[in-house]
């Protein structure tokens, strides 16, 4: 028996979306679609949700030095994953709070400190939602995980970060330029898997690519459709800046810019860079 297929909602789809419009809710969580993104978190020959191996060592080590951490510090890891810079940073002697919407990516951080013998506190959060006070001496937010909230939920988390912060706390974070927007393009094409990423069954899958350049905002939508007809639209959104905009966001939230980098490695800032590497700590007296 063939199912009828909602080609109106497809056309619907096929519009352009006010920015941030939300796809499928917590698709993270989803049992198939979360073993899939942790697979990726941890395949060290690619960058495609984690960074790899090495470059997460040099980031870990870069940033401990310009941060100046010393054992005993304790760190907050926002978008912690499955604990690929907490466990390096609880290595170090830090005091590391990792914290994660995805359950199956908190599952797997925490069985792998208690096997490490790491006293990494985990906690399945969103970071939204997070109300720590005068806790943490740095408070991190690593591989652009910045760019795909709106603007009231960055300031929503900025609010956040500020109170987690000890007096004279940093806050390090990266986040997306415009070049790495060019690079990939838009995207726009089909395919149909027996199973891939999306479902572990048949199904098909529409790509399609929204550019808002006079917003700097992009949008990857994913639209899959099942054998029986059902469809769901998964969106990336992705907000790019410049040294400007961030400086600027982070200044009207209550933060002084320390530095801007290409990465958080170290590389000095250069025009035409895809990354910018940044370290900010609380303005004084700010009154929200």
């Amino acid at each position: 028996m063939v199912e009828k297929l909602d080609l109106s909602a497809l056309l619907a789809l096929q519009e352009k979306p006010a920015p941030f419009t939300p796809g499928e809710p917590l698709f993270w969580n989803d049992p198939h679609i979360s073993a899939q993104m942790l697979k990726a978190h941890l395949d060290p020959n690619s960058d495609q949700a984690s960074r790899r191996p090495e470059t997460i060592d040099a980031m870990v080590a870069w940033i401990a030095e310009e941060v100046g951490l010393e054992p005993g510090d304790a760190v907050l890891d926002l978008g912690c994953g499955p604990g690929l810079y907490a466990t390096r940073l609880a290595q170090r002697g830090m005091t590391v709070t990792g914290v994660d919407y995805s359950r199956r990516s908190i599952d797997y951080a925490h069985t792998g400190a208690e096997t490490a013998g790491l006293a990494i506190t985990y906690r399945y959060e969103n970071y939204l939602d997070l109300s720590d006070e005068n806790s943490y001496d740095l408070a991190m937010l690593i591989y652009g995980d910045y760019c795909p909230l709106s603007l009231e939920q960055r300031g929503r988390l900025l609010a956040n970060i500020r109170r987690a912060l000890l007096p004279g706390g940093k806050f390090v974070l990266d986040v997306t330029t415009r070049k790495l927007r060019e690079k990939y393009g838009l995207k726009n094409h089909w395919y149909a898997a027996e199973g891939g990423f999306w479902r572990p069954g048949p199904h098909l899958v529409l790509e399609m690519g929204f550019d808002y350049p006079e917003e700097a905002i992009y949008l990857d939508q994913y639209i899959v459709i099942e054998p029986n007809g059902q469809q769901a639209v998964y969106r990336n959104w992705y907000q790019d800046f410049d040294p400007k905009t961030i400086t600027q966001e982070l200044v009207e939230n209550g933060f002084e810019v320390a530095g801007l980098w290409s990465d958080l490695k170290g590389t000095p800032w250069r025009e035409g860079s895809e990354w910018i590497g940044v370290v900010a700590k609380v303005a004084p007296g700010w009154v929200a």
